[in-house]
């Protein structure tokens, strides 16, 4: 068998992929087996693959081929999520450019064109986690809005509003003026703005007085009904019961009066606009103020504007200041820094505005998730520190706003048969609706066609929210098999900006569907960001590629070079070099493979005492190290688990063991060695497999002939067995001895295949187990214990311990002599300047407590050397 000199990534990736597709290993199906389930946090479906994506999706494969490894029954359910702002967003933007204006299509004509873009670029991202290695069961693939994941989000909600738990209100909203339809209080990020504060001057009705009311919007002023003064302020005592002018309109509103006004901010009085600010909106419920909004859905003003009517707000707001000024009517502006409400998906500044939405109650349906993970820890946070970010969000929680002013999506439920806000029914069909509208109006007449379907789409998040559970068809059919043996599935891994989107709201449509948890641990991963810790973005130029990423590193260089970096909820700064250092790796582990492959072996040479010595110290150190892995798993340090195999394989197993038992100078090695080299091989394969699947798979089969039941994918996660710790600690000891020896080699020009002599001073009774060891790996020709020091030869200590090689022809002693001399006197030198400084008052009294304790540590790493040196001299003399 010819084995390459190179790893060739690209060509044993497509290899071994296709392998395990054809074997079907991805599947599973319920059987006698304990089942491990990971559903995937289903990306955009019009998404592609970025760094976020490929941390999260690595680690996920990575629990998924450990648990198949360890005997369970492994099942990753992989999907998109209609995302129906994005993916609508996209849709009005490709049929803008094709001069289409989705106002002058019909909803089924727009779905049409919906379908077409999701047909076209929704598998795209799922095909690039093939890429990775990601070991999904593609035949589990799911798309919320296929019929029967859609089916389960209409039938969620028919149950919710029997239940009592759905409203429709008239509230006021978060309004997305670019996507056109309202927002979660969730979907709401608030960014720090510097803008302006605006003075406005409105006159006061038959007098020649004004108040002057500061506003960062004062193109809302269109919509202002009222001007609101606390009773108790008596500098507007003169002014109760009178009326304003608003500017420009020339509109006349009451002057009210309520407490809710702070005497001691701004000027003490403010404009009452109750379509466009919540707390307004309260005064003015309070005081049956009139409601006047003043903008379209894309936050021009309306007809209310006046000769500002089609003009955005922004666009407004700058030439409205100047109108100000101009009519006398802007006392002055300031610089202002404001939180401004932006929309999570757009980035578009955030409108409030009135209008009629469905709503969830969340008050009583909240409560046995946070009891879940606050109290009784049934479901477990990794880091346990977004423990207080979970309680905080749900503690304060609101009523969900779920409806949106969308057509892609799952259309909301209910039928209106009248022109009321109240003359709906809500069902499943309009079958079922036309049944309910009848017994509610008592008017056997009616027909589907006098049945009107609310035109709103159901926010993508309450489709979403039932994921864990709609994969295997819990909504639809809780008896199902399929449901009742992979749910509640076992980790989820996502990132923290979800926690509440996603994670939460997941766990509350777990408990009031099932009783039951949607999954026992969340594994949330950090923010990638560059090595300027800046945020990846294509508009900053930082976000590399991932599929050039893996096309120039390999996709076990890049998991490694991902993971390495990547501890739980800590921001990944992402380096390529870390990828380099992955495939760095690969070839370390390929280049072990083809050395053990090289060996000529044989049958009838016994086993070197240092050959059974390394195995048994290897099999011991693999041990330790499965313990720690095993540990690092089960607190989901994934990036430590990975650390623990790396150092085992790098320098455990090719630096040292391979060294240890590695034959002469084309001499063959016995085989009772090499076959144990070949089983510490694979174990540590085993290990290595859920982090660089490649890679293994392909030393694996070229191990031996391997049928598909042999396959490494599917073979069994090494078994923990008992270890002796004291060969560990003991090696530690034989490691310095080995590193002693070869600095004097190195130091004093000794080649290696010169042998020397050894001789030890065992003041610490070191175990003698991996003398057999020192004498191949310092290529000794005699090692002996004494009890005195040995005169005449080079030395070095380990602890206690005093290790000699006595002088031989190799050296020149006049020449090294002269050479430890001359090194002695610049030491001495070092030593007294630092000690010089140590005895200035002045400088000890000043220094910092770490600069000082530099200097003292400067002072006893001189005086061991120069006790060293001495020695080396007395023996040379």
């Amino acid at each position: 068998m010819t084995i390459p000199a190179q790893f060739d990534a690209k060509t044993i990736e497509n290899k071994w992929y296709d392998y395990w597709m054809k074997n079907n290993y991805f599947h599973s199906e319920p059987d006698h087996r304990t089942p491990y389930t990971i559903v995937i946090p289903p990306p955009n479906v019009t998404g592609v693959l970025h760094m976020g994506h490929m941390l999260n999706n690595t680690i996920q494969d990575v629990l998924i081929r450990r648990a198949r490894l360890k005997g369970f029954n492994a099942c990753w359910v992989p999907g998109t999520d209609h995302a129906s702002i994005a993916t609508e967003a996209k849709v009005v933007a490709k049929l803008k450019a094709e001069g289409i204006n989705k106002n002058d299509l019909t909803r089924e004509e727009f779905l049409a064109h919906a379908w077409e873009w999701t047909d076209k670029y929704g598998g795209v991202i799922l095909d690039q986690l093939k890429k990775l290695g990601a070991s999904c069961d593609w035949e589990r693939t799911k798309f919320t809005m296929d019929p029967d994941m859609s089916a389960s989000v209409i039938k969620s909600f028919v149950d919710l509003y029997n239940k009592g738990l759905i409203y429709r209100g008239y509230r006021m909203v978060n309004w997305d003026p670019e996507a056109k339809t309202t927002l979660s209080d969730e979907e709401v990020i608030y960014e720090e703005q510097q803008g302006k504060l605006y003075f406005l001057k409105y006159k006061i009705e038959g007098s020649e007085d004004f108040l002057t009311i500061a506003t960062t919007r004062p193109e809302t002023i269109f919509g202002d009904t009222a001007i609101c003064i606390n009773p108790n302020d008596e500098r507007f005592a003169h002014l109760k019961g009178k009326n304003a002018i608003v500017p420009i309109c020339g509109r006349i509103i009451p002057i009210i009066e309520d407490d809710y006004v702070d005497i001691e901010f701004g000027t003490g009085c403010l404009k009452v606009t109750p379509a466009h600010d919540m707390n307004d909106k309260t005064l003015g419920e309070k005081h049956n103020l009139e409601i006047i909004d003043i903008f379209n859905e894309d936050a021009t003003l309306n007809s209310f504007g006046l000769h500002y009517q089609g003009k955005d707000r922004f666009v407004v707001r700058e030439e409205i200041a100047k109108e100000l000024e101009t009519i006398g009517a802007l006392a002055k502006t300031e610089i202002h820094l404001n939180k401004v409400g932006t929309s999570e998906r757009t980035k578009a500044v955030i409108e409030p505005r009135l209008s009629d939405q469905w709503f969830l109650k969340m008050e009583d349906l909240v409560k046995p998730a946070i009891k879940s993970v606050l109290v009784d820890g049934e479901i477990k946070l990794h880091p346990k520190r977004f423990d207080n970010t979970y309680a905080h969000w749900l503690n304060n929680i609101r009523d969900w706003n779920i409806s949106r002013q969308l057509w892609w999506g799952q259309q909301i439920p209910a039928y209106f048969y009248g022109d009321g806000k109240e003359d709906f029914v809500v069902a499943s069909t309009i079958e079922e609706a036309l049944v309910l509208a009848k017994a509610k109006t008592n008017n056997l007449q009616l027909t589907t066609s006098d049945l009107t379907q609310d035109v709103d789409a159901l926010d993508t998040w309450f489709s979403s929210w039932l994921w864990p559970m709609s994969v295997f068809g819990g909504i639809m059919d809780p008896e199902s098999e399929d449901f009742k043996y992979y749910y509640p599935t076992n980790d989820l891994v996502t990132g923290p900006d979800i926690l509440f989107f996603w994670v939460a709201r997941m766990i509350i449509a777990g408990y009031e569907y099932t009783g039951k948890k949607p999954f026992t641990n969340v594994y949330l991963t950090g923010l990638v960001r560059d090595k300027q810790r800046r945020k990846m973005s294509k508009s900053l130029g930082n976000s590399p590629e991932p599929l050039e990423l893996i096309e120039k590193f390999g996709a076990d260089g890049v998991r490694v070079g991902l993971l390495l970096s990547a501890s739980a909820g800590n921001d990944i700064m992402f380096d390529e070099e870390l990828c380099n250092q992955g495939k760095a790796f690969t070839n370390k582990i390929w280049n072990a493979f083809k050395l053990i492959k090289g060996w000529e072996v044989s049958d009838t040479i016994p086993q070197p005492e240092s050959s059974k010595v390394a195995i048994e110290w290897y099999e011991a150190k693999l041990q330790q190290t499965l313990l720690e892995i095993e540990d690092n798993f089960e607190k989901y340090r994934i990036s430590d688990a990975l650390m623990g195999i790396y150092k085992l394989v790098w320098d455990d197993f090719c630096s040292w063991f391979l060294e240890m038992i590695k034959p002469a100078y084309q001499k063959p090695i016995d085989s009772l060695t090499l076959a144990k080299a070949i089983e510490m091989l694979e174990n540590n394969l085993k290990l290595l497999h859920p982090f660089m699947p490649f890679l293994t798979e392909e030393i694996w089969q070229l191990l031996a002939e391997r049928t598909p039941e042999e396959a490494l994918i599917v073979s069994t996660w090494p078994e923990i067995k008992s270890f002796d710790a004291g060969l560990i600690s003991d090696f530690e000891n034989t490691i310095e001895v080995i590193s002693g020896i070869r600095t004097i080699r190195k130091d004093k020009n000794i080649p290696f295949k010169d042998t020397i002599e050894l001789k030890a001073v065992n003041n610490d009774k070191v175990s003698t187990y991996f003398d057999s060891v020192v004498t191949k790996l310092g290529n000794i020709t005699s090692l002996e214990y004494v009890s005195d020091k040995v005169e005449g030869a080079l030395s070095f200590r380990v602890k206690s311990n005093e290790y000699f090689i006595p002088i031989t022809g190799n050296i020149n002693v006049e020449e090294e002599i002269a050479k430890l001399t001359t090194e002695l006197v610049y030491t001495q030198g070092f030593l007294k300047s630092v000690q010089n400084k140590l005895a200035n008052e002045k400088f000890v009294a000043g220094a910092p407590e770490k600069v000082l304790a530099n200097e003292k540590q400067k002072e006893a790493d001189a005086l061991a050397k120069i006790e060293t040196i001495e020695h080396s001299l007395a023996g040379l003399k």
